[in-house]
């Protein structure tokens, strides 16, 4: 029998990428929007606390196992911004393409080259029990950006973003590669074998 998990977020791309993810584990997989769970106030100053922040909320609020994370884009030009405002860089109407647009400004600002700027994304994974309990995963991926932006399949950042050793930016990448090697992936490596271990336990 599958167990019902919640994937505390309201971003259909992040939800969808989670579902795919997490398959092979034939959880239920439900998004907060689904179950109508509120979003809580991101008041953490780090991708670990936003993440155990929304997951104990979802936890708490449904009773159920979820999942919550908490990732974003860091330029190491602009000290390592956007990072945990990477969201809120793209205003109330989540509107990336202003986001993006304000990373290339603020590089020419700071008198750098957005172009080959080098950038990694972060994906912090925080896994919570209805009792509490709380398990907390990073993952990331360093690389260089782009302007303008290119591709249109991934979401938020990714057309700007060309990870280390390839051509493609995100954007442009198939998504099965892409969710072989992102930031994402690879935090959620850490927490198959987290899962495989509990399962066996």
């Amino acid at each position: 029998m599958s167990v019902p998990l919640v994937v505390a977020s309201h971003n259909e791309g992040k939800v969808r990428e989670f579902r795919e993810l997490l398959a092979p584990f034939g959880f239920d997989v439900k998004s907060a929007a689904e179950l109508n769970l509120d979003e809580p106030e991101e008041t953490g100053n780090t991708f670990e606390a936003n993440a155990d922040l929304k997951a104990l909320a979802a936890a708490k609020s449904s009773g159920l196992l979820c999942l919550a994370d908490d990732s974003g884009l860091v330029v190491t030009a602009l000290d390592d911004a956007p990072g945990i405002y990477s969201a809120r860089w793209a205003g109330p109407n989540k509107d990336f393409a202003q986001a993006m647009g304000r990373v290339a400004r603020e590089l020419h600002q700071a008198g750098e080259e957005p172009n080959g700027a080098a950038a990694y994304f972060v994906c912090v994974l925080s896994l919570a029990y209805p009792d509490g309990r709380l398990r907390t995963i990073r993952g990331e991926i360093h690389g260089t950006l782009t302007f303008p932006p290119r591709g249109e399949k991934g979401f938020g950042y990714d057309p700007i973003f060309i990870p280390s050793g390839y051509s493609e930016t995100f954007g442009e990448m198939d998504p099965a590669v892409k969710n072989g090697i992102s930031h994402r992936a690879k935090a959620f490596a850490a927490l198959t074998d987290y899962l495989n271990k509990e399962r066996a336990a």
